[in-house]
């Protein structure tokens, strides 16, 4: 009765982290503080609330799948503005969909671009190790068979998909490419989505870069998929792109997002979505069309996140592999067992954060990539996070 194929993905993270703490009692006076869930807590943006206010006549609405003209100029300007795109490279009406969160999205891609077969053999997935477990359920439940591909230090924490053989690159339907990296915060550089774009078309696979993460960064904006795209002339070809309003503006019940890409595929998409996809409703369109066009709140809202991490400058430094991110809100520590780490700050800090050994699967040779590690989220306030920050490095 039940989709046998579940039994390949395992639990989900937070339900490991549950079953791990929520038998012990912290041995604390502190307030329980978690850091475990990237779900940021700076206030939304006034925009928000306005355009919200002055959308109620659109509830009546069924949402089309397409969304708004509107939505998708605002996403097709935005991607110009933001990645410096030739005016011309690609046409939003065919090449942008909004999705209901890019975790929606991400799972659904891979019922439209995994075939059955390919060459009479099980279809192939390559995703990094750590990786976002979404990639993980999409490729189980459509078939498919994950590759997981090391995204360790010796790598800079980024998937080197050129290592597999070409038997493994004509096998594969889809690779997932998220960049900044969660959890590690590397950024890949324009030249490197270049060759993955490059390799992608020369093995005839669907590569999606996922890149939730593009806007919180602290020096340098972080090159982007369509940004490679146009420097190998402006084709979408093999490409698609997700990003979301959740972190950029700090608004994760929102849960609207988008997908850009090869219109070929995009079209497909838009089947798939027709039966199994729930469009953003139309007043939250318009909250997302107006934030898309806004800059403003963002660049308050990443001047935050860079306060936060100069804390963490002064706190960790030296301390547990601490570096500090190109992208993202995470810090990814070096704890040598991540699961006792996990416990230990539980117990005796009542601070909750996550096992990265949860993010990874243990390769052939007994080693999980993510085992010595935990990650935290800083998505709270200065004084909070300072006070965790503190909590974390007296336990530690």
């Amino acid at each position: 009765m039940i989709n046998d194929r579940l039994d390949r993905i395992g639990d989900y993270p937070f339900d490991r982290l549950r079953a791990l703490l929520d038998s012990s009692t912290p041995q604390t006076e502190a307030a329980p503080l978690s850091l475990a869930l990237g779900e940021p807590q700076h206030p939304a943006p006034e925009i928000l609330h306005r355009v919200l206010a002055e959308s109620g006549d659109l509830w009546g609405k069924y949402p089309p799948v397409w969304g708004t003209p509107a939505f998708r100029a605002a996403v097709g300007s935005w991607l110009e503005r933001r990645y410096s795109l030739p005016s011309d490279m690609f046409d939003p009406d065919k090449s942008i969909i909004p999705v209901s969160g890019t975790r929606e999205a991400l799972f659904m891609i891979a019922l439209t671009v995994i075939p059955e077969k390919i060459s009479g053999q099980q279809p192939l997935v390559l995703m990094p190790n750590p990786f976002y477990q979404v990639y993980l359920g999409a490729a189980a439940l459509a078939g498919a068979e994950s590759v997981f591909v090391p995204a360790v230090p010796e790598t800079n924490f980024l998937p080197d998909f050129h290592a597999l053989d070409a038997e493994t690159l004509d096998r594969t339907a889809l690779a997932y490419y998220c960049t900044p990296a969660n959890p590690q915060g590397t950024a890949a550089s324009v030249e490197k989505l270049k060759s993955i774009i490059e390799l992608a078309r020369k093995h005839d696979f669907v590569v999606i870069f996922d890149e939730c993460y593009s806007e919180i960064y602290s020096d340098l904006p972080p090159s982007g998929g369509i940004e490679a795209c146009a420097a190998l002339g402006g084709s979408l070809d093999h490409v698609l792109i997700m990003n979301s309003l959740s972190k950029r503006s700090s608004v994760p019940g929102l849960r609207s997002g988008f997908v850009a890409g090869d219109p070929e595929i995009m079209t497909r998409f838009k089947q798939v979505r027709d039966y199994g996809g729930a469009p953003p409703p139309m007043p939250l369109l318009a909250v997302a069309t107006a934030l898309w066009q806004d800059e403003e709140h963002v660049e308050s809202n990443r001047a935050l996140y860079r306060r936060k991490f100069d804390i963490a400058d002064q706190k960790l430094s030296g301390l547990h592999g601490y570096y500090r991110p190109d992208g993202g809100f995470y810090l990814w520590l070096n704890v040598g067992d991540s699961e006792a780490a996990a416990l230990k700050l539980w117990q005796q800090a009542a601070l909750r954060v996550i096992p990265g050994a949860y993010f990874a699967k243990t390769g052939q040779d007994g080693n999980n990539p993510g085992a010595a590690y935990i990650r935290c989220a800083l998505v709270h306030d200065l004084e909070t996070t300072s006070q965790a920050l503190d909590r974390l490095v007296a336990t530690l």
